[in-house]
């Protein structure tokens, strides 16, 4: 049997082509093509947002401070591109105002005023964007990567470049080129979920009736619970409810999306994304059926959208240079080449009810070794597939952070092209000089864990000091 595609093959070239288009693609494609580069981003949607968009995650977490105090006011802590397409949002009516989400805070989006938010950044800098256009391979010089091969309506598409970013979410690019990943903990996987929105609901009664607190209070965990196979099936008791910048409207965070066998979906394996599609839009209607009998405000409410795909939460990690650790999270661990901050918990989706840990009045910094794969040259990752250790993804997966990791990844590749150097070479600390400069606030960092391992010397002997800035 012979594989036939008769149509034309095509190539470009450009200084950096981006995997994917969610909140870090657009971040690292925005900020390299400020930095002067040509820039194409590869997108297999007609549209950007990732998992914000097309899962429907529709908030952007990961801003505020955690407190202990209840009385305590949003402390935002998160700058950086995620400031900037926090205030674009706001500007176009597509974002609310923070909203209590337990001891932290959140704001959600409008899905469709996020894609046009991204839209017109990225148009606006001149980055070339092929939406519907689907990666099928890395392209290696070597150990080198050197672009992608995409799928398009008119044709394979061979993207040449001097840098490669994996912003694809599930580190499609790593195992493509055949360098080391692993994927949760010891195969164990958050669980996806299938986010929908409600129409038609009293938002004043409900907010009356519950509270202004986005995790549903106990009162809704112990009716979930009491109605679970009494007549409705309703896997998850602890579930989140948002109003959203629409009137009359829930952004409805609820279904454990798991197999017939009980396990958590794996969503790198077709039958199971398969499943849970399927699975997680048969749930979307009997917890839509169970609001509608028992939720104060929701008597007369409609499913009026669910996402694109099923949410995300884990796939795949590129094993990196640095690896965050669980500990990391918890202990608040700060690094001298730290390119991101999190204030945002551990968040623990598996299982019948998700697990929260908190972090108060601190945050962690996330190493730039994380988004470097162990083997390779050429290609940076950013986003949720970073090198992080199981419960570590469960913090470092959220939104404000992927915009932070695609803000640092964006002037790396600009580092590493004005330089010469492959991104092993190019000193974190740099990386992170850079960002500040650039708005990210992130300031002098008193961590002393920046491994000399994270500085290998270059061909001549040298660190990467041509592409390192002044301090």
């Amino acid at each position: 049997m012979t594989r036939v595609d008769h149509r034309p093959q095509s190539t470009i070239a450009t200084d950096v082509v981006v995997a994917g288009g969610g909140a870090a693609g657009v971040a690292a494609a925005v900020t390299a093509a400020r930095q002067g580069l040509s820039v194409t981003l590869v997108e297999r949607y007609g549209f950007c947002g990732g998992g914000a968009v097309a899962g429907m995650s529709g908030t952007v977490c990961g801003l505020y401070a955690a407190s202990a105090d209840p009385a305590a006011p949003p402390e935002q802590v998160v700058y950086g591109f995620a400031d900037e397409f926090v205030r674009l949002l706001a500007s176009r009516g597509g974002l609310t105002p923070p909203v209590r989400y337990g001891k932290t805070w959140t704001r959600v989006h409008d899905p469709l005023v996020w894609r046009e938010a991204a839209d017109a950044l990225l148009r606006d800098v001149g980055v070339r964007v092929l939406f519907h256009s689907t990666v099928t391979g890395v392209l290696l010089d070597g150990d080198r990567a050197a672009g992608l091969v995409a799928y398009t309506k008119q044709g394979e598409l061979a993207v040449r470049a001097r840098i490669t970013i994996d912003a694809s979410g599930d580190a499609d690019l790593v195992a493509m080129a055949g360098w080391p990943t692993f994927v949760g903990d010891d195969g164990r996987l958050q669980n996806p979920t299938m986010i929908f929105r409600l129409g038609g609901v009293d938002t004043a009664r409900f907010l009356a009736a519950y509270g202004g607190d986005t995790i549903m209070p106990e009162p809704v965990s112990e009716l979930l619970r009491r109605h679970h196979g009494a007549g409705y099936d309703l896997p998850r008791a602890k579930i989140w409810l948002f109003t959203t910048t629409r009137p009359g409207e829930l952004l409805c965070n609820c279904t454990r999306v798991i197999g017939a066998d009980g396990r958590e979906l794996n969503t790198l394996l077709a039958a199971d994304f398969t499943d849970a599609e399927i699975e997680g839009r048969r749930q979307v209607r009997e917890y839509a059926r169970f609001f509608r009998d028992h939720l104060a405000g929701c008597e007369a409410c409609f499913v009026n959208d669910t996402g694109v795909q099923v949410g995300v939460r884990q796939t795949r990690q590129v094993r990196g240079v640095s690896l965050l650790r669980n500990d990391d999270v918890v202990r608040g661990a700060k690094f001298a080449d730290g390119i991101a901050r999190s204030p945002w918990p551990i968040e623990l989706h598996a299982g019948a009810r998700p697990r929260v840990e908190w972090l108060l009045d601190d945050c962690y910094e996330v190493p730039y070794g994380c988004f470097v794969p162990q083997h390779g040259d050429g290609l940076l990752i950013a986003g949720r597939c970073l090198s992080a250790q199981h419960e570590a993804v469960a913090s470092a997966r959220v939104t404000a952070q992927c915009f932070s990791y695609g803000h640092a990844i964006g002037h790396a590749a600009a580092m590493c092209i004005d330089a010469g150097c492959e991104p092993r070479m190019l000193r974190g600390e740099d990386v992170r000089r850079r960002v500040d400069r650039d708005g990210a606030r992130l300031g002098a960092s008193a961590g002393l864990a920046y491994a000399a391992a994270m500085v290998p010397a270059g061909p001549d002997g040298g660190d990467c000091h041509a592409a390192a800035d002044s301090p």
